[in-house]
């Protein structure tokens, strides 16, 4: 669906006159100013402005980007947002709008970041909600820390190494009809623990009051989207095995909810409130953990009879999760930038790092997009070729090295090994300007040795969102696979987490591989929300520079990495950096280039493509499939007389906008 109309946010740009203007006022404590002796300028905060005029997310009036829109395709056209001190992007309009309204009125990020989650795991259950996991990246700007919330879900206790793949060791039967679609995909949910801790470290705002908007939306309805609509189409099949999805996503003649309906979950809004006056501990405990227990236990599909594998998930194992706290990963780049990232269980902040501290060897400027326009402008052949070779050996290390710490170790002491600046000038070096290795060679380190087992991850969504005191959360959050493990209880999908990690413990040739199954243990991921800094003089964070996340799957790694080459590197501005074609490389002779972006020749699989052909002939195997990518980004920037201000963007590729303390000339 190429070339769709933009509905996403495009507020009018400042006049010099409008800047100067803006300079002199004072910002009230919920981040609005006031106007009153002011000609030339009116507020916007919260609203989207689009071709028909600024309007208000969720008025249903014309021109409203929460009005249903088909699936999003790629929206062209979409210029970067500017605001003041808070702004706000998600994959969803009402999301973005239910955050903003927060930050509005003087809450948080993490405040922001609560209420965005709740309404996500309404309008958008194919991605994300109260059933997943999720990972934050927080910076503090009053003591300039970063933390790392995991809220990474958890192989029961009493999972064994073959959990996934048999149903017991002694027939070694597969779990029916298939692991994903089994209770034994199900992790218990992390999410919701998580949020708690940093709403009790970071919260301006009472909990239940960032609960409500999402009880709203539940309770009194909202028009399904374009995303949802295919969403619920794509599973049918699989979630008429599910009562409780069968009773709230299907009409009475047998379709799934469809574009434009009108949409209520009286279940949802009912475990929300439950959340809202008890806590987090109202998830984890009492009604609402039984319910999951019982889902994760059922037998048999609700439609035909037939068998589905239960999972062994206890009461205990849900009243004993905890979210963890952990050390970002954090490393210099060009000596100019500290880019922070998520460490494990997720290997997104490892491999982007990796990634970045080998593209640092090569001058990237040179090699930037020709034809810029507001799109990103057409990628060039070296770029996408050093790009993706330093990805490839990023993937390669992840894939034998990276899973959850706590149950196997790097090599060397936390990360310093496998980002040590000489370790990733010596993978540069394996680097050809004029063909592709292919497929890359993990790092050797001493006597570690690991097999690798591959894991198809996918699904997810994201959010950035900056509050009124400088305050920044990059949070990526996901059920995993489009509508998760297709089990739903009480209102909200569980996810299938734990396809995330190897079915098999040990590879072909006897090696162990590091994320197997283990109780209790948190899969691998690829999620990787990443915040970036201005180097200081010693290469500690400085100024805060951008934030930016994506979904994706395991190609995340390559979304995120593009996004900050181009911001960083090519100057690209939050949307066009957010914009640019998605391109990059996994550990395999596959090339992808996304052929949904205009500027792609995807026809006749590229090769009607100058790029794909300059590409083809460096050895690259270039696929031009669409990427689903969600990226997220903000980056502060200035305004003529110096003022810090916040410019965002939201991918074209799904139906996010960026919302803030916007303004526009009368």
């Amino acid at each position: 669906m190429k070339n769709e109309k933009s509905l996403g946010a495009v507020p009018a740009r400042y006049s010099m006159a409008a800047l100067a203007a803006i300079v002199a006022l004072t910002m009230t404590a919920c981040g609005g100013s006031s106007h009153n002796d002011q000609d030339d300028l009116v507020s916007t905060a919260c609203e989207a402005g689009t071709s028909d005029g600024s309007v208000v997310v969720g008025s249903g009036l014309p021109g409203d980007p929460s009005f249903p829109e088909l699936a999003s395709g790629y929206r062209t056209g979409k210029k970067v947002v500017e605001g003041h001190k808070y702004m706000v992007v998600t994959a969803n309009p009402l999301a973005s709008k239910a955050g903003c309204e927060v930050l509005k009125s003087g809450g948080s990020a993490v405040d922001a970041a609560v209420a965005v989650q709740m309404v996500l795991g309404l309008v958008e259950p194919q991605s994300s909600g109260i059933g997943g996991g999720a990972f934050m990246l927080y910076y503090d700007a009053a003591t300039k820390k970063v933390t790392a919330y995991d809220g990474r879900e958890t192989a029961p206790a009493a999972a064994t190494p073959d959990y996934l793949r048999y149903i017991d060791s002694g027939t070694q039967t597969t779990p029916l009809p298939s692991a994903r679609a089994s209770g034994r995909s199900i992790g218990t949910p992390g999410a919701v623990r998580m949020l708690d801790l940093a709403h009790k470290d970071h919260g301006a705002k009472p909990w239940k009051d960032l609960i409500q908007p999402g009880i709203d939306l539940a309770t009194n309805g909202f028009k399904i989207s374009g995303r949802m609509s295919d969403a619920l189409a794509g599973a049918k099949t699989a979630l008429q095995a599910d009562a409780d999805a069968l009773a709230l996503y299907f009409n009475a003649d047998g379709s799934t909810k469809g574009l434009g309906e009108t949409f209520k979950n009286p279940a949802y809004a009912a475990t929300l409130t439950k959340m809202a006056t008890g806590g987090a501990d109202a998830f984890y405990t009492g009604s609402v953990a039984q319910g999951i227990v019982d889902k994760i236990a059922v037998t048999q599909n609700v439609t035909t009879g037939a068998p589905i594998t239960p999972g062994v998930t206890t009461l205990a194992d849900l009243a004993g999760y905890q979210a963890k706290k952990r050390d970002a990963v954090c490393t210099t780049y060009r000596a100019k930038y500290v880019i922070c990232g998520m460490p494990p269980p997720s290997s997104g902040g490892i491999a982007v790092a990796q990634a970045m501290g080998v593209l640092e060897n090569f001058d990237l400027a040179p090699h930037k997009p020709t034809a810029l326009d507001v799109e990103g402008g057409k990628p060039t052949a070296m770029g996408v070729h050093l790009v993706s070779e330093a990805e490839r050996m990023a993937y390669a290390d992840r894939d034998m090295y990276v899973a959850d710490t706590d149950f196997t170790p790097l090599p060397g002491p936390l990360y310093s090994t496998l980002l040590d600046k000489s370790y990733l000038k010596s993978r540069a070096a394996l680097i050809s300007p004029t063909q592709s290795m292919g497929t890359a060679t993990a790092g050797q380190f001493g006597n570690t040795r690991l097999g690798v087992g591959k894991v198809t991850e996918a699904g997810t969504t994201h959010m950035t969102i900056v509050d009124g005191k400088g305050n920044v959360v990059s949070m990526t959050t996901t059920v995993e696979a489009g509508m998760g493990s297709y089990h739903m209880t009480q209102g909200f999908i569980l996810n299938n987490q734990l396809t995330d990690f190897s079915a098999a413990p040990t590879s072909a040739d006897g090696l162990p591989i590091a994320n197997k199954v283990e109780a209790g243990k948190r899969p691998r991921s690829s999620m990787a929300p990443t915040l970036v800094f201005e180097a200081t003089a010693d290469g500690q964070p400085g100024a805060f520079k951008m934030a930016t996340g994506s979904p994706g799957g395991a190609t995340i790694i390559q979304f995120v990495t593009k996004t900050l080459v181009g911001a960083l590197d090519w100057g690209l501005d939050a949307q066009q950096a957010t914009n640019l074609v998605n391109f990059g490389a996994s550990n395999s002779r596959t090339t992808n280039l996304g052929g949904e972006h205009p500027n792609i020749n995807a026809s006749n699989s590229g090769d009607n493509d100058p790029l794909v052909l300059a590409l083809r002939a460096m050895g690259h195997t270039v696929s031009v499939n669409a990427q689903s990518s969600g990226v997220g980004t903000v980056i502060r920037t200035a305004n003529a007389a110096g003022e810090a201000r916040l410019s965002g963007g939201a991918d074209p590729r799904r139906e996010g906008v960026v919302l803030g303390d916007t303004y526009k000339a009368k």
